[in-house]
């Protein structure tokens, strides 16, 4: 087992991708916390990881508040006495509203999406440092690379492209974290997922924009959410031990640069 007495945290771990890295990770012997503020829906995931013969627990947390983050690293510890991985996931995603063009929601995006990451790094970073280590591991987007073939017709003005700015500064983030970590042994990578099938995804995309998706992937084949987390898993272990400050795009073959 690649995880084998490590310690996660997954944000956003009560439904979607973060559901299956939380599930994956319990697999690989790590002991998770399922953070997210649907604490029943987290609950659920971690009764889930105990039925299975693994150890989990659930937290709620607010990734856009420090106090709740620095709450969430402190029950870790206190429960498990170490953190050695940060899977920073949550995300406005499942209720994205790709009409709203407001400044206002902007904002918002950002305020999860983006400083979010950053909240929770930092609270988990003096916890990693103290005992000499340890990986987090930042959840970009392919939106981070913007598709110039797509346009926007009839616009009173331009869209806001929250959701693809958020995740663009999460991979510059990412390489910003990397080079200050670094000194105290923390790595920082990130995943940068193309569209995958998750609840929230079919929600926003039509069957026939789907199978459009898939023709557009040198593989052929739409991603599942279980698909990214053998990433996540060598991120998360010491298989990876030298690397920081890096994305790794998982899409099938859509974007060939990252």
């Amino acid at each position: 087992m690649a995880l084998r007495d490590k310690v996660a945290i997954v944000t956003g771990g009560a439904q979607g991708i973060g559901r299956e890295y939380c599930l994956r990770f319990a697999r690989e012997g790590a002991a998770v916390v399922v953070a997210d503020l649907r604490v029943d829906q987290a609950k659920a995931v971690a009764s889930e990881i105990a039925a299975a013969g693994g150890q989990a627990l659930a937290v709620t947390a607010d990734v856009t508040d420090e106090a709740s983050a620095e709450a969430m690293a402190s029950r870790t510890v206190e429960r498990f006495g170490r953190i050695d991985v940060l899977v920073n996931n949550a995300a406005i995603y499942y209720d994205l509203d790709l009409g709203n063009n407001t400044v206002d929601y902007l904002r918002q995006v950002l305020d999860v999406n983006l400083i979010g990451v950053l909240i929770c790094s930092r609270a988990v970073f003096p916890h990693m440092k103290r005992q000499g280590g340890g990986s987090i591991i930042n959840i970009a987007s392919t939106a981070a690379y913007p598709n110039l073939q797509v346009s926007f017709r009839q616009q009173e003005n331009f869209p806001n492209y929250a959701y693809g700015i958020s995740k663009s500064a999460v991979v510059f983030l990412t390489k910003s974290m990397a080079r200050t970590a670094g000194f105290d042994k923390v790595r920082v990578n990130a995943i940068a997922p193309g569209a995958t099938m998750t609840e929230a995804t079919k929600r926003v995309l039509p069957a026939r924009a789907e199978e459009r998706l898939r023709r557009t992937k040198a593989m052929g084949v739409s991603l599942e959410p279980e698909d990214l987390t053998g990433t996540a898993v060598f991120l998360a272990s010491d298989d990876s031990a030298m690397m920081t400050g890096q994305t790794l795009v998982v899409d099938a073959g859509g974007v060939f640069n990252g």
